[in-house]
């Protein structure tokens, strides 16, 4: 009898591991869509990057994320947070990966799983581990023993971990797709038929750890089978897979775009992202992501680039700190609601096209059951007025109808009839006097008068070489001997630097020379300033300081960072100039600074005895200073920043821990802005950008699970180039105002995010025109009083929602012309 119970136990096991688990979802797919459980599916999903957050954080963002219209969320996995030494992994905070995946599943929502384990991301190297790069004979992403080696590792450890907590739908969990590697197809020639070799090694290797659920390859024309390739852009309307059995996929649609330090704010429009979206669906597509749908913050140093800024808001349609980014987030959640109801035609349908003339298209799927439809004008300058099953239909310039039922308009992409948040900086209660104490990066003397470091070599080195990507900052050091006989020797002598440092400060005999940024993305330069030298022994102490390791390009783990010369010492003797290079000399080289050394950020660096702080005469512009103080949290829930205006460039901690670097002193140039953005056209990171002649960030997002409510706070600063502490403030960010341009026959819904709504500033039914913040009637206006109607609504209230029509605000006391009839409303929170 045992035997017989063991027996069927066993074959109970064997059942379970062939077929799948009795939760289990079949995932596949066809030439139309990913399939589960059989049926075709339309997929809508958005990037969120888990150590972008903070775990708390990432069930209110998946819960905006799913109320917004996605069925998936999608994110990288970062090697290099994981795997910081060889062997050595870190899944603690917001690294808990299995955590992440897991609140996706208690939302209800699939989950794409981007293991690469190269990501780019704008993501400090792309992903990749500095030890990697350092061992020997390596090369990145192509045929080499170490590199495989360790990339199927890392790959395998993320598979087994999630099969381990059955997070693959083929056990049950919310993983449909993994992807293996990233956008490959972009550098693929650089690498010739090794890199045809390495991509297919990838394909067998990923197919090989058997997860159940189909695996892509982003930017991968003709991907090894059964990968399934997918496109990633601004827009993929025009993208046709190589393969004909693979569908229409679109993993990265990218909602805005990134920064760099000395670079504009970019803003892509509501209109324009929806736009791309319909175009994508009216073309055969059915699973699109948002890239990003939650930027986040690139905390402590994991910013890539070089020069990605700590803000990676990315205009995504949630906000850095989590808040709707509005009319991006409610403009495309009308559209996710209209294609969800669409789901049966668009992945079943017979699809037919109908040329309307002047870049005008109609597509129409059809079933037995129902028929729908979308008009798509492409055309960047002209309306179009056209006529389609009998029906006239007004389709704006860069825009697509979408018609569920081929009859009605139910959402056009250019008629944006979502609110206008207005996010500021709620200063209600006057900010905390922070009472500063400081300290200057102690034996910086000793250093740059004595060379001593923690390395000599002879000749100069790489930066992360040396470094292993530890800290930002390399001291190189070294001494020349000059007498007066020295052919050099002159009144007129300089130091010249070959540098690839990000920043160069340079000193010679413990004086001050002078630094370079670099800026225009000239990240190879010369470095030339005149300096004082001395008969006998000299010292020169260069800091090389990197801003974020390169991320993208082919060959890019071998790009120069530091200082890799040649350094020379310049005589000038009138028309006669005589050079003397140091580049071959003995170098001594120091990692890092001595207070990041001694962790000078961190609360029990307070208590130690050695580590004295001064109270009196704080400096301000002083270079590699770190000032330190303590403050009350803000009341309240809202999202907390620290405005670093004043200050030159650095890193900054609360509590002990990085919220990343800082730069405010960085301003990008003053031209390439616009005050009003036409969304009609394509798209690019320059299209549309603002904030010229500002500092490229000067706000910083302070996680509320950074803070203590109850008790002190600490911030501490590294001060590197020099700034004025006593400027910087807390702050909370809140909806200052709310607009709306809402046009007849819809519904407006109007809310000051869980703020009361305190009056109406404007309001107007008819043809009023102008921007938020100076609207103004127009020549037609409703019989009704608007801005008491609106009052009446909504004054006092969390939100509102109204029926725009003339019954509700009255007919027109004139024509109102071609023009349709709107509703323009500002509110004040």
């Amino acid at each position: 009898m045992k035997m017989k119970q063991f027996n069927l136990l066993s074959l109970f096991l064997i059942l379970i591991t062939f077929f799948g688990s009795a939760n289990s979802t079949i995932v596949s797919h066809d030439e139309r869509a990913i399939t589960i459980d059989g049926q075709r599916r339309i997929l809508l999903s958005g990037s969120i990057h888990y150590p972008r957050s903070t775990s708390d954080m990432w069930p209110d963002l998946i819960s905006k994320a799913k109320d917004g219209g996605l069925d998936t969320i999608e994110t990288y996995v970062f090697w290099n947070a994981h795997e910081p030494s060889r062997r050595q992994y870190d899944f603690s905070g917001n690294l808990d990966l299995v955590r992440f995946i897991k609140t996706i599943q208690s939302a209800g929502l699939y989950s794409v799983l981007r293991i690469g384990p190269y990501v780019c991301a704008e993501w400090n190297y792309g992903g990749f581990p500095v030890w990697l790069h350092n061992m020997p004979d390596m090369k990145f992403r192509t045929i080499n023993p170490g590199f495989m080696n360790e990339m199927q590792n890392f790959t395998t450890k993320i598979v087994n971990m999630m099969k381990e907590e059955s997070l693959f739908a083929s056990q049950g969990g919310p993983i449909i797709l993994a992807q293996i590697e990233n956008e490959y197809g972009n550098v693929i020639s650089s690498y010739g038929a090794e890199g045809k070799a390495y991509i297919d090694w990838c394909a067998n290797m990923a197919n090989s750890l058997d997860i159940g659920v189909p695996w892509i390859m982003c930017q991968q024309p003709h991907a090894p089978q059964p990968m399934i390739e997918t496109c990633n852009g601004f827009y993929c309307d025009q993208y046709k897979p190589s393969n004909p059995s693979s569908p229409k996929m679109w993993t990265e649609n990218w909602t805005g775009w990134f920064k760099n330090w000395g670079g504009k704010h970019p803003y892509r429009t509501a209109e324009d992202l929806a736009f791309s979206v319909a175009r994508f669906f009216q073309t055969g597509g059915t699973f699109q992501n948002y890239y990003m749908y939650h930027g986040g913050t690139n905390f402590g140093r994991v910013a890539g680039g070089p020069y990605i800024t700590t803000s990676y808001d990315y205009d995504a349609p949630l906000d850095e700190y989590g808040n709707l980014n509005q009319p991006k987030w409610g403009h495309l959640k009308q559209l996710h609601t209209l294609l969800k109801s669409m789901e049966k035609p668009l992945t079943y349908g017979n699809i037919s096209t109908i040329d309307l003339g002047n870049s005008v298209t109609a597509t129409v799927y059809s079933t037995n059951e129902k028929s729908s439809c979308f008009i798509g004008n492409v055309n960047a300058t002209a309306d179009a007025l056209v006529n389609f099953k009998g029906k006239d239909y007004n389709v704006p310039a860069w825009s697509v109808s979408v018609l569920p039922d081929c009859d009605k308009e139910a959402y056009n992409t250019a008629r944006v009839n979502t609110q206008t948040s207005i996010i500021t900086e709620d200063s209600c209660d006057e900010p905390e006097k922070l009472k500063w104490t400081w300290r200057p990066e102690f034996t910086t003397q000793k250093t740059i008068l004595k060379g001593s470091g923690d390395l000599i070599a002879k000749g100069l080195v790489d930066q992360k070489d040396v470094t292993n990507d530890a800290s930002d900052y390399l001291w190189y050091m070294t001494r020349v001997h000059l007498d007066k006989k020295d052919p050099i020797w002159s009144r007129n002598m300089s130091l010249r630097v070959h540098s690839n440092a990000h920043v160069l400060h340079a000193y010679v005999n413990g004086k001050y020379v002078g630094n370079q940024i670099v800026r225009d993305n000239k990240f190879d330069y010369r470095f030339e300033k005149k300096v004082n030298l001395v008969h006998g022994t000299n010292h020169l102490a260069l800091l090389s300081v990197s801003v974020g390791l390169q991320n993208y390009g082919p060959f890019f783990e071998s790009g120069p960072t530091g200082i890799n010369g040649p350094v020379k010492l310049v005589g000038y003797k009138g028309d006669e100039t005589v050079e003397k290079d140091l580049s071959k000399h003995q170098w001594d080289y120091k990692i890092g600074l001595n207070g990041f050394n001694n962790k000078l950020f961190s609360l029990k660096s307070a208590n130690h005895h050695q580590l004295k702080w001064s109270t009196e005469k704080l400096p301000a512009d002083r270079m590699l200073s770190w000032y330190k103080a303590n403050f009350k949290a803000p009341l309240g829930k809202d999202p907390v920043i620290v405005d670093l205006n004043g200050l030159g460039k650095g890193e900054v901690w609360i509590n002990g821990q990085s919220i990343g670097r800082y730069w405010p002193s960085f301003n990008s140039s003053e031209d390439g802005c616009t005050e009003e953005c036409d969304y009609r056209g394509e798209y690019g990171s320059d299209k549309c950008a603002f904030m010229c002649g500002k500092p490229t960030q000067r706000w910083y997002h302070v996680p509320r699970s950074f803070l203590n409510d109850k008790g002190h706070n600490t911030i501490t600063l590294f001060e590197e180039m020099g700034g004025d502490p006593s400027m910087v403030k807390f702050k909370t960010v809140v909806t200052g105002r709310v607009c709306a341009k809402a046009h007849e026959h819809n519904k407006v819904e109007l809310s000051c995010n869980n703020r009361p709504i305190s009056a109406v500033k404007f309001a107007s039914f008819g043809n009023p025109s102008g921007l938020c913040g100076s609207f103004a009637a127009g020549t037609c206006e409703g019989a009704k009083d608007a801005a008491k109607i609106v009052a009446k609504e909504c004054v006092g209230k969390l939100n509102c929602t109204m029926n725009v029509s003339s019954h509700k605000f009255g007919s027109t006391n004139l024509d109102c012309g071609d023009s349709p009839k709107r509703l323009f409303v500002e509110l004040e929170c």
